[in-house]
């Protein structure tokens, strides 16, 4: 057990594969890897700079001697300059030549695109196990009629697996979003201190051409397809803003999630996945807590309020570049990145396990269908002869007296006896129940399910079948 603090995206909620993602060694390693593209790139453009050094910035670039770099930044209190040093002295015949015409955010904000980049992209495999988990639901309960609701009142009805294509379209949704923010990064190249790219001016001898050249083959060499066009020292913070929005998005659909299957709990009719040996509660032991779709609710909430942190950061940057972006940027994109890869982590588990109970919904459909046939059975009695605004009058009565009776004295529904008994409506009780078949009252919803999976969601899921079928763990 650690005695100094742990968080918990690391001990309980993010996969090892976001943490990785994440970490200081993939940083550095990165860093090494943009110095070794940025000396091939100077040299290919003519900058004296020999096969041997760059063979040796090769030989070390994942081996970094991390207690040579920690000691020099005690010293300097300079990351980037402390691993330039500790990179150096593993590599002699290169130290010259490394980081040459760069600044600090050459490593530094390169390396973080490319790791958002690898973050989104482990992002949008889950998400899409997530839309294959639920599109199989939907289309399993794609007849089932339940009560949908508006204000959270019984209104009409619906189907079970239409309702799991409401979640499923905000995904799909989501997807769309990723997948621009993912199509349109582009690192921010070699800029220089300012953003004018003076320092490579001068090392090429005024060719702008090849300063350009450059930039673009460093963006190539690192699976780029380009550079920003402009700007200062750093890249748009609102690049950040965008891309935590963009999670905040996912982070927003599985709330939505969450809380409808907390409600349908409650309701009784569906569950999230129980384990055999899992506890409900320390003082009850019949409960069975939604405890998942909770902690899908506590993270989305972290990771809605942390878009704040971006959205602030961009909009109070000075000029071409001010460090105070810094400290928060490492803090709240990372962890929104953790929170949204736990997030889906628990999407999946519980997508793949929701549990239904048909019975229980019938159940609940047949104490409210009766006021929601009325329409049916008042057009059924005109048909036999009867007078609409007359029957219509008697509904309302019947309708009034019923639910008086089910709501001050907690007895059954009795608004079909009432209308069987009553001679107006000319209609037995098997009549009635031939009405009252809840598969009636369910508009389109079942094509409705089968036009969106196939027509969208099937396509979808068939062109990134490579990635669909991953095993989630989680730690609690």
């Amino acid at each position: 057990m650690s005695k100094t603090y742990d968080s918990p995206f690391n001990s309980r909620y993010a996969s090892s594969e976001m943490q990785e993602i994440f970490s200081p060694d993939k940083k550095f390693k990165t860093w090494r890897s943009l110095w070794v593209a940025l000396a091939k790139a100077e040299q290919k453009y003519g900058l004296n700079i020999s096969n041997e050094q760059i063979a040796q910035l090769e030989k070390f670039k994942d081996k970094i001697n991390y207690d040579v770099a920690e000691k020099r930044e005690k010293e300097v209190r300079h990351d980037v300059m402390a691993h330039i040093f500790a990179y150096g002295e593993q590599c002699p015949l290169a130290k010259p030549i490394i980081h040459l015409g760069a600044t600090s955010c050459y490593v530094g904000d390169n390396t973080d695109i490319i790791i958002m980049k690898e973050g989104l992209i482990l992002i949008r495999k889950k998400l899409l196990n997530v839309i294959a988990l639920l599109s199989d639901f939907a289309l399993k309960y794609k007849a089932l009629p339940t009560l949908a609701y508006t204000h959270l009142q019984p209104a009409q009805l619906t189907t079970v697996g239409k309702r799991a294509t409401l979640w499923l379209n905000e995904l799909y949704m989501d997807l769309q979003e990723l997948d621009f923010r993912i199509n349109s990064l582009q690192l921010l190249g070699s800029k220089g201190t300012t953003g004018t790219q003076a320092s490579f001016l001068e090392l090429f001898d005024e060719n702008h051409n090849k300063v350009l050249a450059v930039e673009n083959d460093i963006a190539k060499q690192m699976g780029f397809y380009g550079v920003v066009a402009v700007s200062g020292q750093t890249y748009s913070r609102k690049i950040d803003s965008y891309i935590l929005n963009t999670l905040s998005g996912i982070a927003q659909s599985a709330y939505k999630f969450s809380n409808d299957l907390r409600l349908l709990a409650n309701f009784k009719e569906m569950e999230e996945p129980f384990e055999k040996q899992q506890i409900g509660s320390s003082a009850m032991p019949y409960k069975r807590n939604p405890m998942r779709s909770e902690r899908i609710g506590a993270l989305a909430r972290y990771v809605i309020a942390d878009t704040i942190n971006p959205a602030i950061t961009a909009s109070t940057q000075w000029f071409e570049r001010t460090l105070d972006d810094s400290a928060n940027k490492r803090i709240s994109m990372a962890e929104g990145f953790l929170a949204v890869d736990a997030i889906l982590n628990l999407y999946i588990n519980v997508a793949d396990g929701l549990v239904v109970y048909p019975k229980v919904i019938r159940q609940r459909v047949m104490k409210e269908l009766p006021f929601m046939a009325t329409e049916n059975i008042m057009m059924s009695a005109v048909k036999k002869g009867g007078d609409r605004q007359q029957l219509h009058e008697r509904i309302r009565e019947h309708s009034l007296a019923s639910s008086i009776i089910v709501k001050e004295q907690g007895l059954e529904n009795d608004l079909i006896e009432r209308i069987s008994n009553d001679s107006s409506f000319g209609l037995n009780q098997k009549e009635l129940n031939d009405i009252l078949l809840p598969e009636n009252f369910i508009g389109r919803s079942k094509e409705q399910v089968e036009d969106f999976i196939v027509k969208i969601i099937k396509p979808l899921l068939e062109k990134n079948k490579d990635i669909i079928g991953i095993n989630i763990e989680l730690n609690v």
